[in-house]
């Protein structure tokens, strides 16, 4: 997710028991022809014991140099492989979730980087959705492909390039993806809380999930998960001095990395996240989203009160971006007249950061 899975937010969440959490996306060109812009998102936390870059590329052989460079020079432990965005500007240029019908140019990419990283011992997984849309599913070819590969695991959203974000994610897919493939499948979409990851896990016998919008402002949803899956019990939803807390830890660790004017700044856009559902007015939550150092915060935050219970409508809510199914997604012209690709030329921004 652009914007928020920085150093700072992955550092929070690890303190909250995540197990693996990676930067944001960037371009495999950017990487390699050293992108200002590319190169200035990876900044790690010094307290981040394995580096895990997500990686965007439609090209193999920038995919391959570009997973070279981050194992040797940026000493990245983990590098997950993005073909699941679905964001218009990726897709017409065949990226992201488009990409996995070219059933050969995705087995290229993926045996390149598999062949970069292995030298230093480093994993490669990729992220995929089911297909482009309900009569274009890839994700079983795409399963087998990452197996073939060398993949170490592949994490399935279960939903199509044209639901975007909207309707309820298939699990049913998932569990198809496991019986499939002898590697571990990740699954990802609808976990808001720590029960909904324990079913899907039981339901689907995926090695583990992915969580994405679900822990917006909400980052301690990774303790929650861990308490579940070591058979604890859940922590009790914390009350709002509790996540305002959170807060000023997130604001603190941003600043820590970016300088008090850029973290304050960049901190703004998460006081929605973390205040959704609360009885919190809109002049408070406006002056929140306008702070320029951390006293400001701290003066604006002593304000609320921190008794509050969080609110029982937040539970199991989506959150973050939903928007509606596409009545047809954007492609390069003729892009599904054959499932080959190879030597297909598709252009690549050096610096698109879009998630999927």
């Amino acid at each position: 997710m652009a914007g928020i899975t920085n150093a700072a937010y992955r550092r929070l969440c690890a303190e909250q028991g995540a197990g693996l959490y990676v930067c944001e996306m960037i371009t495999s060109r950017g990487v390699v022809e050293r992108d200002a812009t590319t190169l200035g998102m990876l900044v790690f936390d010094e307290l981040e014991t394995v580096r895990s870059v997500q990686l965007y590329g439609t090209d193999p052989v920038y995919v391959g140099k570009a997973t070279e460079i981050l194992c040797a020079e940026y000493g990245v432990g983990h590098v997950d492989l993005n073909f699941g965005c679905p964001v218009p500007k990726v897709t017409r240029k065949g990226g992201g979730g488009a990409l996995p019908w070219k059933r050969t140019l995705l087995g290229e990419i993926l045996e390149h980087a598999v062949a970069a990283a292995a030298p230093y011992g480093v994993p490669v997984t990729m992220k995929t959705r089911k297909g482009i849309d309900d009569d274009h599913l890839t994700y079983l070819d795409a399963g087998r492909i990452a197996q073939e590969a060398g993949c170490a695991a592949i994490a399935l959203h279960g939903r199509t390039v044209a639901q975007a974000y909207s309707g309820r994610a298939d699990w049913d897919a998932i569990g198809a993806l496991v019986e499939h493939v002898d590697i571990p499948v990740l699954g990802n979409g609808d976990i808001w809380e720590a029960a909904d990851a324990v079913r899907m896990v039981e339901e689907t016998g995926a090695a583990g999930v992915v969580v994405g919008r679900g822990c917006l402002g909400r980052p301690w949803l990774f303790r929650d998960l861990a308490a579940a899956f070591a058979g604890e019990q859940v922590a009790t939803l914390p009350r709002l001095g509790e996540v305002t807390a959170m807060m000023r830890r997130h604001a603190e660790l941003l600043c820590h990395h970016l300088g008090e004017e850029r973290g304050c700044k960049e901190f703004r856009k998460h006081v929605s996240w973390y205040l959704k559902g609360f009885a919190v007015g809109g002049e408070v939550r406006r002056s929140l989203a306008l702070v320029a150092t951390l006293a400001d915060l701290d003066d604006r935050l002593s304000g609320l009160d921190p008794d509050e219970e969080f609110p029982a409508s937040e539970l199991g809510a989506p959150r973050g971006r939903q928007g509606s199914p596409r009545e047809r997604v954007v492609l390069p012209e003729g892009w599904l007249d054959d499932t080959d690709g190879t030597g297909s030329g598709l252009a690549e921004d050096a610096h698109e950061v879009t998630g999927g």
